[in-house]
């Protein structure tokens, strides 16, 4: 009898595979045994008299570009929650928090408090500095859980398992989007290591969808203003447009409210242009702020990981923050970070039950991901269950395994489904030159 785990239900149910399939993959597990943590003894609350279960959940906080807040927010509001209601199989979760400040320093000394304080995964956290903290959690065999997918290497680390599919769907599902009804397309995106992986991205669905790749602007990701990065954005998208609109995409994270703002002063003295960018550079509050149906929003395309915000199948979630960060106003239900969060804690959950009151360690937690577990998170993603090896290895991305988008569009200020159900971009990506 096959059992799955279901986001909205407070004790998960799992499902395993076949004895076969898990005996077909022991080979690949034992290649990865010096990553998890064999042979080495694993700090960890779980093991104290106490009966607690520690974990970590970092992201940026103050700073002068991307900051993400409500997801060691939404982290704490979920530990509430689960600890009123008895724990995980009666066991007391308790969060950890840590400010990344956006640069790889930072970000290191949280992944070292990580094994300092005997945390037995990092749930539902974001970073653009994996060079940072993925050598700390390999070395300590600390899973990451459902990290943002900024970056390439949390498609790639053996100790990552993501539950969107990151940057590379959302610019590849973008790409197919714009393909039919733009002409000329200019991306304006992060002058980063991690801004340099996106141009491929986006035009592996331009390319798809038998459009011209894009014109590429980087830019820095926390200026105060972009009017000459606008300007020439605009003069790319409507050089040769002929009659159909050209398009540009802002793909800056928070500073792109303010590129935007730049862009409505510039584009005066630019023929009609469309925009489209990704959620997490934009939702619906960045919407309402920048004018709702009157914002230069308004026609765009923003490709998402999940259904839109006011959807039903988010009605778990916003029980949660309701009844455990109500007035909490870094708990944004429709931020992209939230939601990511929010998964990424089921699918912990669904780990932590698994071992059905046995030890409870990084290896522990590593192993039942690896050996099977499959996550149902209620249709918010397809079913998530993580390999050594998938379909999207031969182009870098061997962990992942949510291909799935959702296009929306922005229609009299809100942001609303744009075509049913979800794309798969599986079949994009593998022809995106990002290896």
């Amino acid at each position: 009898m096959t059992r799955r785990q279901t986001l909205g239900t407070p004790s998960p149910r799992l499902h395993r595979p076949a004895r076969g399939r898990a005996l077909a993959t022991a080979a690949l597990v034992a290649c990865a045994s010096a990553v998890l943590g064999c042979g080495t003894t694993q700090r960890t609350a779980a093991d104290g008299t106490d009966g607690t279960i520690t974990v970590m959940t970092w992201a940026p906080q103050g700073t002068g570009a991307t900051n993400k807040p409500g997801m060691p927010a939404l982290a704490g509001a979920y530990a509430r929650w689960v600890n009123e209601r008895g724990g995980v199989d009666g066991r007391r979760l308790t969060v950890s928090t840590c400010n990344d400040h956006n640069d790889g320093v930072s970000a290191a000394k949280c992944a070292r408090r990580a094994v300092e304080e005997g945390a037995v995964a990092v749930v539902g956290s974001y970073s653009q500095h994996p060079d940072s903290f993925f050598p700390i959690l390999e070395g300590a065999g600390i899973p990451y859980i459902g990290g943002y997918g900024i970056t390439n290497a949390e498609f790639t680390s053996p100790l990552s398992y993501p539950v969107n599919g990151g940057q590379p769907t959302l610019l590849a599902g973008l790409g197919t989007a714009l393909a039919e009804d733009c002409g000329p397309v200019t991306m304006v995106r992060p002058d980063t290591i991690a801004g340099d992986q996106l141009p491929a991205l986006l035009d592996s669905g331009l390319r798809a969808g038998g459009h011209e790749t894009a014109s590429d602007h980087p830019a820095p990701e926390d200026a105060t203003e972009y009017g000459d990065h606008s300007r020439r954005a605009l003069a790319g998208a409507t050089t040769g447009a002929g009659e159909t609109e050209g398009c540009v995409v802002p793909v800056l994270g928070d500073r792109t409210d303010t590129f935007m703002d730049s862009f409505r002063r510039s584009r005066a003295g630019f023929a009609e242009v469309r925009t489209g960018t990704v959620l997490g550079s934009a939702d619906q509050s960045t919407i309402n702020a920048a004018g709702g149906d009157s914002s230069p929003y308004e026609g765009s395309y923003i490709t998402s990981w999940y259904p839109v915000a006011t959807d039903a199948r988010w009605e778990p979630m916003r029980e949660v923050i309701q009844e455990e960060a109500f007035g909490d106003n870094r708990v944004d239900p429709a931020d992209a970070g939230v939601q990511t969060t929010w998964i990424a804690y089921r699918v912990l959950h669904a780990a932590l039950s698994s071992l059905e009151g046995g030890e409870a360690t990084p290896r522990t937690v590593a192993k039942a991901l690896d050996s099977g577990l499959e996550v149902d998170t209620g249709g918010l993603t397809p079913l998530l269950r993580w390999e050594f090896d998938n379909k999207l290895s031969p182009v870098g991305f061997p962990r992942l395994v949510n291909t799935d988008v959702t296009i929306q569009i922005v229609r009299d200020g809100r942001l609303v489904a744009a075509r049913e159900g979800f794309l798969d971009t599986a079949a994009t990506l593998l022809d995106a030159d990002v290896v």
